[in-house]
């Protein structure tokens, strides 16, 4: 790869920003929903897979939506396409006031459903369009460029979920001893305190929405220069029939599915493993920032890397780290295990955009569906932690009721990602060998 050669023309460089902050927005949703695994199960007093049904009901929603959002993209345009998902990702949040008030878990499970039917709108469009932006010599790099501001948005989100709500949640408090409160409280009291601390769950999901809606209006006004296809026909079965034969779009997709699985798996349970070393949730996310910077480090160092190495060999490389750093944490006692899951997100932090890149390469138009796919693929996020959460009920609703092959059943839980994480290499591996068709 040329390093000389340009990210961005100089005439795309405003769209290529505004689209660019829409990373940051989505990302913004996911960590502040990965903490609500832990303080929905504390408030309605759930147990593990039940709680779980957060991050499948969230991911969920981009399997529903991903398909349909590329049929509209492609009948439309990307603008289009991106105000539809900023409004059903405005709609999503604001069902948290009701949601709130009928003290439903069914209700909010069904908001983050729709908000995510807003998301998948946003990740079809903007992935695809990002890779469009320049030479196809420098795409995988100007997408890793664009998914690094992801992580700032989930920094905030991050803080917004520790400042506003776990930190706030009257369920939480402990006493002299550091037991939990509410455990030990009459159904009349802790009926006021789940009242309260819905509320408190609710309140920065509202904001989050009508935020949403402010850059719904500012893109709504932008001009931008790329509007529906030339050929807006949709030829779904040639299209599907092209991309079934292409071995790195079949592969990439898996590889993506259980990516993002792990990911999802990482920074959701990394507050039931903080928890097993006597660390509240609302200090994990101390342990939940750090996972975060890395994966933000690890973005930047990733985009300027690329330029001089190719993204198969070092999506191979990130694979090993990860498989390395994931084995850490199911064997390394104490915390040692904690800051070797907190050190994954380094490894991780070049795999989607690469899976991404390295999938769409070569595939032209068919890139839209193609796109819609990988999308889709985020279903691993749904799927996964609802697995992890059944290990974790295996011996109780505890994170350490039985040792499995010496180590308590949240440490052993990582052998998901552990599993996904090879998946992973294997891809990158026989992704050398694969010519784009």
């Amino acid at each position: 790869m040329n390093p000389k050669t340009a990210l961005v023309p100089k005439k795309l460089i405003l769209p290529f920003i505004l689209i660019t902050s829409l990373f940051a927005l989505w990302g913004f949703a996911n960590d502040i929903t990965n903490p609500m695994v832990a303080a929905f199960k504390r408030v309605l007093e759930l147990n593990n897979t039940q709680a779980s049904f957060v991050q499948l009901a969230f991911y969920g929603g981009y399997f529903t939506m991903a398909l349909p959002a590329a049929f509209f993209i492609k009948k439309y345009s990307y603008k289009t396409g991106i105000l539809l998902g900023l409004g059903l990702y405005f709609l999503g949040a604001m069902l948290f006031y009701p949601a709130a008030a009928w003290e439903s878990y069914g209700f909010f499970l069904a908001s983050l459903y729709i908000l995510t039917f807003g998301l998948a709108f946003l990740e079809t469009t903007a992935n695809p369009y990002i890779l469009s932006m320049g030479p196809e010599s420098t795409a995988t790099q100007r997408l890793n460029l664009a998914q690094a501001f992801n992580p700032m948005g989930a920094l905030a989100g991050l803080f917004v979920a520790k400042e506003f709500i776990l930190d706030a949640l009257q369920s939480n408090n402990t006493d002299a001893d550091g037991n939990i409160i509410f455990t030990s409280l009459d159904e009349s009291a802790k009926a006021v305190i789940k009242t309260a601390d819905l509320m408190v769950i609710r309140d920065p999901y509202v904001m989050l929405g009508l935020v949403v809606l402010g850059i719904l209006v500012v893109i709504a006004m932008a001009k931008m220069p790329e509007s529906k296809d030339s050929n807006s026909k949709v030829d779904f079965k040639n299209t599907m029939r092209r991309l079934l034969k292409n071995r790195n779009f079949v592969e990439g997709t898996l590889a993506q599915m259980f990516y993002v699985g792990a990911q999802i798996m990482v920074w959701t349970y990394i507050y039931q493993y903080a928890e097993v070393l006597g660390i509240s949730n609302a200090e994990a996310v101390n342990f939940g920032y750090a996972a975060l910077l890395v994966f933000l480090a690890g973005r930047w160092i990733c985009t300027f890397l690329l330029r001089f190495i190719q993204p198969r060999k070092l999506l191979s490389f990130f694979s090993i780290l990860a498989i390395l750093f994931t084995a850490g944490a199911i064997f390394l006692p104490g915390m040692a295990g904690l800051y070797s899951l907190v050190a994954i997100s380094f490894a991780m932090s070049l795999m989607f955009p690469t899976i991404y890149g390295i999938a769409l390469e070569g595939l032209g138009e068919d890139s839209k569906f193609a796109a819609a796919y990988l999308v889709m693929a985020i279903v691993g996020g749904a799927i996964m932690p609802t697995l992890q959460g059944m290990i974790l009920d295996l011996g109780g609703s505890n994170y350490d009721d039985i040792r499995i092959l010496g180590v308590s059943e949240v440490n052993f839980s990582f052998i998901l990602p552990l599993g996904c994480f090879i998946m992973v290499l294997l891809f990158s591996l026989r992704a050398k060998n694969l010519v784009s068709t």
